[in-house]
């Protein structure tokens, strides 16, 4: 078992930086999560990792020692792929245990460490079978069978689960996230659903065009993005994003949408950055902070409904807002649109005009050009 530590690592193809200065620390039993839209280089990070990809510059070490130019198979780090790559000429039993016949172990050791790994991922009873005779989900767990009887430092996951249905996705998240608990050891897991590394990271690190975006909790990623990047990406569905002024007076501060305006309390709004009066910003709200109002209420938003999703437990509200006499808002600048997370017995039809709160105090605000957040540390 052991620490993972990149250090400024970069990997160039050509002239385009796929990974650009990396610095990232995975202690050791955390479970780490690199997320990412496709093509933001985090399978090609994972592949440096274990050694599969030169490292550019920067340097990589596991438990301390520095494998820049150490060989894959002496890096002792263990790698699940998205497909299986099982052997389907050879049992379960042998897939699991082949490594370690090839490493030379004796007969009576590769059955008991085989033995416990199929008990720690409910494969006992399949230890004859093949893999044709396996559903997706069996298939993977002996997969995973095969780097858990090498007893690595690290674990290295590239998109296990992307070739499973959805409800055998949620099933396997639950069973690897219980599998690396109980074996304790560092794991660097790569995806592109933003819901995975939400439901299994101990930490998530995001990542976009190569460049580290922000690595912390699911839940502080969630509850205070860095940049709007991140506000987007996680979250589903995503969070509201909307272009607006700021009109700031004496313990006053509007944000001004279209024709309409909401006002922050002044507690709320000294604790940001927001520009001088007139100034830009992007507001970023989350659908479930976006709730139905009294119509005299202050601070509210009209809005016309112009879509809903009944997803059982709840139902997704697409809106537009309204400049005024019952008017959809045409022109860019003034153009609203909002997603609202709500109740499954809401009575809210399409068609509808309505009043919405956009919750101050959980709103987020962006620089309109760099799209970092605004908020005080």
């Amino acid at each position: 078992m052991a620490q993972i530590n990149l250090d400024a690592v970069t990997k160039v193809f050509g002239d385009t930086r796929v990974v650009d200065d990396l610095s990232l620390n995975v202690a050791d039993g955390e479970f780490m999560v690199l997320v990412g839209p496709s093509g933001c280089g985090k399978t090609t990070a994972l592949r440096m990792l274990a050694g599969l990809e030169d490292v550019t510059s920067g340097t990589i070490s596991i438990g301390g020692q520095v494998v820049n130019n150490v060989l894959p198979k002496d890096r002792d780090v263990a790698m699940v792929f998205q497909n299986y790559a099982l052997y389907p000429h050879m049992s379960v039993e042998k897939n699991i245990g082949f490594a370690l016949k090839v490493r030379g172990d004796s007969k009576n050791e590769v059955k008991r460490k085989v033995a416990d790994a199929a008990a720690i991922l409910h494969l006992s009873e399949y230890l004859d079978r093949r893999p044709k005779a396996l559903s997706g989900g069996q298939r993977q767990r002996v997969a995973m069978g095969r780097a858990i009887v090498r007893n690595p430092r690290a674990f290295l996951m590239d998109e296990p689960l992307s070739n499973l249905d959805a409800k055998l996705r949620v099933e396997m998240r639950l069973e690897i996230a219980r599998i690396q608990r109980l074996l304790g050891v560092a794991t660097v897991y790569v995806t592109h659903d933003q819901v995975e590394a939400m439901t299994m990271g101990d930490r998530v690190a995001v990542l976009r065009d190569g460049k580290l975006q922000q690595v912390d909790t699911p839940q502080r990623l969630y509850d205070h993005p860095d940049n709007e990047f991140v506000a987007s990406f996680m979250g589903s569905p995503p969070m509201n994003l909307v272009r607006c002024q700021v009109r700031a007076g004496a313990q006053r501060v509007e944000i001004v949408v279209g024709a309409q305006t909401v006002e922050l309390p002044w507690r709320y709004a000294s604790s940001h950055d927001l520009p001088q009066s007139g100034g830009g910003v992007v507001v970023g709200v989350r659908p479930e902070d976006v709730t139905v109002a009294d119509g005299s209420a202050p601070n509210t938003l009209r809005v016309r409904v112009e879509r809903r999703e009944a997803l059982g437990a709840e139902i997704l509200v697409h809106l537009s807002n309204l400049e005024a006499d019952g008017v959809l808002a045409a022109r860019e600048e003034s153009a609203l649109r909002l997603v609202a997370k709500m109740g499954p017995r809401e009575q809210i039809a399409v068609g509808d005009e309505v009043s919405v709160r956009i919750s101050p105090e959980h709103a987020h605000f962006f620089d309109a050009t760099s799209g970092r957040t605004l908020r005080r540390e």
